[in-house]
């Protein structure tokens, strides 16, 4: 879709088939209808940019308007996904499950301009090295700050 009014006119179907690869596509088509029109008629077209506004927005939680104030508006924001959430405690920075806790906790080790990047790299370090399943500990390079390969491979 090309313009936002778009979202809104086409057949909720159109958006659904877009959507179905993540999941759960049916309601995530809806949320993004109604968030589209929330935009639309509250906020006179424009993406809010505050997180207060974006959690707001139907379908949107801290997790997606850290994405966008960070990605979208360069502005401070720290996603915890499960990478994120993961990462942090194995290294030992939170002991927190909830991702709003890990965030703050988070967000009190950096200067926040260091958010949005430093949620990347936990996400990129989780993908290609600190595998849920069987981290690749012999190829990490955080093993002597590691919470995680200290307690598991040093006891």
């Amino acid at each position: 879709f090309k313009k936002p009014i778009d979202y809104i006119t086409k057949p909720l179907s159109e958006l659904e088939q877009i959507v179905r690869p993540t999941g759960f596509f049916r309601q995530k088509a809806k949320n993004i209808r109604q968030a589209v029109q929330t935009i639309l008629d509250v906020h006179r077209g424009k993406v809010p940019e505050e997180m207060e506004e974006l959690v707001k927005l139907p379908g949107v939680g801290r997790k997606t308007a850290n994405v966008v104030l960070g990605n979208a508006f360069n502005k401070p924001g720290l996603p915890v996904d499960t990478h994120v959430k993961r990462i942090a405690n194995r290294l030992g920075l939170t002991k927190e499950s909830d991702p709003v806790k890990i965030e703050l906790e988070l967000n009190a080790l950096l200067e926040p301009k260091q958010w949005c990047q430093f949620s990347h790299v936990l996400i990129f370090h989780g993908r290609r090295v600190c595998i849920a399943r069987k981290p690749k500990c012999e190829i990490c390079p955080l093993t002597d700050i590691c919470l995680y390969y200290n307690t598991v491979f040093k006891n």
